[in-house]
């Protein structure tokens, strides 16, 4: 795959490695919003089937890209939503736990906790050696070995919001399983860069955020509710998720029965006529492209930056727990984050620095003019540093 910034409507002159903030919208998908603004200017032209074509189209874009059935896909508005739903729905082992790791992101720690107070659950959080800078391994193996009969549920990210650590879903899927605990996958910065089969890993319920790796709006989320919530409870009853919800005529014949599958757990209001059109031009991009070929493409990125990084002493994950689309680098001590932070800024180059590392996210937009003006900006820093502390004295 050749690079794709042709596609988006990035300036030329700004270097965005920061997808894991923020997608940049297609131009495609920018075109289909303001084609939804204006056709909202005569409702007359929405018809009935408009009310569902739409999210049905993105149903199975979706189920396409995880690997399940359409019926098993819900619409949602946020990650928030999506946990709730599904954890209203997850029945608690006597005297239980719940599993999550440290610094998950807080839409996910705030959901499960809660879900443990009200359940009489321990909330265990599992962290790697805080002596070690390469921490994958240590951190895999410490999630496993936390998971005991007694467990109730994992909730855990695809890879680590902060560092792109990866997790082994495989592996935890196949124990969870073992055991009788549900797999609860937030997904929002893994799926679209990378490929997420929720079948082979065993997952029972994958929550991502349509905003970010999906190329979708804000407001839009999307979930998979596997084998065993087909029955379940929403957190809210929407007349569109009924049944005879397509029969306008007919909606005061109060229908109690549910859509089959996730259709259930749908958020109100799922035609969303500007935001709905957006969400399916970005998901028609990725199965073009495909998740294996994005990350193909990202992995031919980050070679020339990890050569980089061996060169000056910065330390990242072993490439078992790498993820090429986002991934981050420990930088040495000697580096002063604040000046990094200006000479980025002064570079029109767009990261996430957090402590003594920073966080790098990429997509098929990027190009090798992007890396190369990252690994530039770092070494006008490392070449400062290196007079700061060695300075040139003349000789008398």
């Amino acid at each position: 795959m050749d690079c794709q910034k042709h596609l988006f409507s990035l300036p030329n002159n700004v270097h965005y490695l920061n997808c894991a903030r923020k997608g940049p919208l297609l131009k495609s998908a920018e075109e289909k919003g303001i084609e939804a603004i204006k056709r909202d200017r005569n409702p007359d032209q929405i018809s009935t089937e408009d009310f569902f074509s739409v999210q049905e189209d993105v149903r199975h874009l979706f189920a396409d890209i995880v690997n399940c059935a359409p019926s098993q896909i819900a619409l949602l508005p946020s990650t928030s939503y999506g946990f709730a739903s599904v954890l209203k729905n997850v029945k608690a082992k006597p005297s239980g736990n719940a599993i999550m790791v440290k610094g998950e992101f807080p839409s996910g720690y705030f959901a499960v906790n809660r879900w443990a107070d009200s359940n009489g659950n321990e909330l265990r959080t599992i962290e790697p050696d805080s002596d070690l800078k390469r921490v994958g391994r240590d951190w895999n193996k410490r999630i496993l070995s936390s998971i005991d009969h007694d467990t109730s549920v994992v909730l855990i990210s695809a890879i680590h919001w902060m560092t792109g650590v990866k997790f082994d879903l495989k592996t935890i899927g196949e124990k969870c399983s073992e055991i009788g605990a549900i797999l609860v996958v937030d997904g929002t910065q893994a799926v679209g860069a990378s490929p997420i089969d929720v079948q082979e890993c065993k997952i029972h319920a994958l929550i991502c955020a349509g905003y970010k790796w999906l190329f979708g709006p804000y407001s839009t989320a999307l979930g998979y509710f596997g084998q065993g919530f087909e029955q379940g409870e929403p957190i809210e009853e929407s007349w569109m998720n009924r049944t005879n919800s397509r029969l306008f005529s007919e909606l005061t014949d109060y229908e109690d029965s549910y859509y089959p599958d996730a259709g259930r757990y749908n958020v109100g209001q799922t035609s969303n006529f500007i935001l709905m059109p957006m969400l399916r031009e970005g998901l028609r991009q990725i199965t073009a492209w495909t998740p294996e070929g994005i990350q193909e493409y990202c992995s031919k990125l980050t070679r020339p930056l990890k050569l980089y990084m061996d060169s000056i002493g910065s330390i990242y994950e072993d490439e078992e727990y790498f993820a090429d689309h986002l991934f981050s680098f420990h930088l040495p001590e000697s580096v002063d984050q604040e000046k990094l932070k200006l000479q980025l800024q002064e570079d029109d180059i767009s990261i996430s620095v957090r402590g003594d590392s920073i966080r790098i996210s990429i997509n098929v937009f990027n190009d090798p003019a992007d890396i190369e003006a990252l690994i530039a900006s770092i070494d006008r820093i490392m070449r400062k540093t290196v007079n700061d502390l060695y300075p040139f004295e003349p000789i008398p």
